[in-house]
């Protein structure tokens, strides 16, 4: 097993009127972050906030290349960024004790803190497809290449880790500085992952290893 110090490249943040950073997407341009009863759009590059969306936004977040999932409490939403309506909601599979989201090949993957477990649910239905099992907390979940990577957050230490999306299993881990812990998860497809601060009322830039 690969296991290297995490390198933050840039922190953007805390941000006016933001208490907490929570899910994290990436829709090609911008960086969409949750934050309790919003979801907010950033400019990676210039570190600004370009506009927001007022839906509830407690958790995870992902994009499907047209429409924005928001895990809300124990639901899901998808969301029209264009006009920030809801326009389904599917039940999450945690029943409120979800955390990561993320979307790949069809479905959508959803992190269960205090379970450890990652769900792959049909995003029409909320059906759990399966279950991978971790021996963490499950914070924030994405794929990148073919590669599972999740969040973890316990007391105060935070790793991001790639997993085996068969057998759960570790095969490499980047550890967080003291104190930096990792909400949400997110990859922009390149050598970045962007990664929600918690209530420090960040959002970090993270080198992805090659």
């Amino acid at each position: 097993m690969k296991h290297s110090t995490a390198e933050i490249i840039v922190e953007y943040g805390p941000f006016p009127g933001v208490d907490g950073v929570h899910g994290v997407t990436y829709d090609g341009q911008h960086v969409w972050f949750a934050s309790g009863d919003k979801l907010t759009a950033l400019d990676p590059d210039s570190g600004e906030t370009l506009r927001s969306i007022d839906v509830a936004a407690h958790a995870g977040t992902a994009f499907d290349g047209q429409h924005l999932f928001q895990i809300a409490e124990n639901r899901i939403q998808k969301i029209d960024p264009a006009t920030g309506h809801v326009i389904a909601t599917i039940p999450a599979p945690g029943g409120g004790g979800d955390s990561g989201l993320a979307w790949a090949e069809g479905s959508l993957w959803v992190g269960e803190y205090r379970e450890r477990k990652i769900h792959q649910v049909d995003p029409d239905t909320g059906k759990i497809l399966r279950s991978i099992e971790s021996n963490r907390f499950v914070t924030g979940v994405t794929w990148v290449d073919g590669d599972l990577w999740h969040g973890t957050w316990e007391a105060d230490e935070s790793e991001l880790r790639r997993i085996d999306s068969r057998t759960g299993e570790v095969a490499e881990r980047l550890t967080m500085p003291a104190g930096v812990g990792v909400s949400g998860l997110e990859s922009d497809g390149g050598d970045r992952f962007f990664c929600g601060g918690g209530k420090s009322g960040k959002l970090r830039a993270v080198r992805r290893p090659r």
